[in-house]
């Protein structure tokens, strides 16, 4: 049985998609069986992943809609070694069209029990906002990884959030929970950071991972080529973080 985390944050810029296509390859890379699930219509994860969202016949849009399978749209990453479930423009207009479905909510969740037994993780890369896609990767997950940067504004919206995770975990997915909150793009020289980190600690304790992911041009880099940073440069700072933030997953997920 494949564990599902959503990777969430309501605010905008905070490094999801490069934690979730670097948390993806890390665990490959870690001989796990991984399938990352792009729902975002913008479709960064698809092309950071190395598949062009141009030409896709099948995306997630065609399953959430119910005029396709998992099994049909999900293609592999030949630089990242796992599978994805991709997205392209069309997602934006699933938002319309499964308001008036049944189980609008449950409908990721649904599509990806057909094939909860091929994979060890099941990474869901959100879009940021809470919208109608955003509710299905929350009722779709066991957990949620929250990436945020150390500033004073990703505090805001990190309450904001906790808020939704709790009223998604009482009225429509018990088994919903935060799994952490990742540091990304961290800047040790900013006092502010520092602060915002230890604050972090102090309030939220084991839920804050203990891996930093540091600012780092060569992840910042990697997508242009279609590569995830893990693979781009595998001696990078970030890079080298993120595969210990895979191990540390990992070992966590053990212990639960």
């Amino acid at each position: 049985m494949a564990k599902i985390f959503c990777i969430a944050n309501q605010k905008g810029g905070v490094g999801k998609t490069t934690t979730a296509v670097n948390l993806a390859a890390g665990l490959s890379n870690l001989k796990q069986r991984v399938l990352l699930v792009d729902l975002d219509p913008q479709g960064n994860a698809t092309m950071g992943a190395g598949i062009n969202k141009s030409t896709l016949e099948t995306s997630i849009y065609q399953v959430l809609l119910g005029m396709g399978k998992v099994k049909e749209a999900r293609l592999t990453s030949e630089s990242g070694h796992f599978d994805v479930l991709p997205a392209n423009r069309d997602l934006a207009g699933a938002e319309v069209e499964m308001v008036e479905l049944d189980q609008r909510e449950t409908r990721l969740k649904d599509a990806l029990a057909e094939i909860d037994g091929d994979y060890d993780f099941i990474l869901i890369d959100c879009p940021p906002a809470l919208s109608m896609l955003t509710l299905n990767g929350l009722c779709a997950a066991h957990g949620v990884i929250i990436p945020m940067q150390c500033e004073y504004y990703a505090l805001e919206g990190l309450s904001d959030l906790v808020n939704t995770i709790k009223i998604v975990h009482a009225k429509l997915n018990p088994d919903l929970k935060v799994i952490g909150l990742l540091r990304v793009m961290f800047d040790p020289r900013m006092m502010l950071s520092q602060q915002v980190s230890a604050q972090l600690e102090a309030h939220f304790g084991d839920k804050v991972f203990k891996t930093i992911i540091p600012r780092n041009v060569r992840l910042a880099e990697a997508p242009s080529y279609g590569v995830p940073g893990v693979i781009y440069d595998p001696a990078a700072k970030g890079a080298q973080a993120y595969i210990a933030f895979g191990k540390e997953l990992v070992a966590r997920i053990q212990s639960l």
